[in-house]
């Protein structure tokens, strides 16, 4: 499957699948594994069979998986060219802090 091709939906029940796949080359059931993510068995299930669940639930399984580092790319800043980069080089613009309106009052 090509992630750039396919639908969100068919993404989460490809990620489900691998997860099973990783799950059951470790030998371990679901319920082994709910309890080592700290997650309900029906989320385990869920996760497996559709792909739907929360991010703090996928990190959990992906974590008690052994699994942390495959997130890692997630995280590394890509820079697709010259423009970009020099982009990214230059410090983050602060805003400014906010002018506040002075009250007159009548004479």
């Amino acid at each position: 499957m090509d992630p750039a091709l396919a639908t969100p939906t068919e993404i989460l029940h490809e990620l489900g699948g691998r997860l099973r796949q990783q799950r059951l080359a470790q030998q371990l059931s679901q319920q082994e594994l709910a309890a080592m993510a700290g997650v309900a068995l029906g989320t385990v299930k869920k996760l497996e069979n559709s792909g739907v669940s929360s991010l703090e639930t996928v990190v959990r399984v992906v974590q008690a998986l052994g699994l942390a580092d495959e997130l890692q790319p997630l995280f590394v800043l890509k820079r697709n060219s010259i423009a970009q980069m020099l982009q990214a080089a230059q410090p983050l613009r602060q805003r400014a802090p906010r002018k506040r309106a002075h009250l007159t009052g009548s004479p």
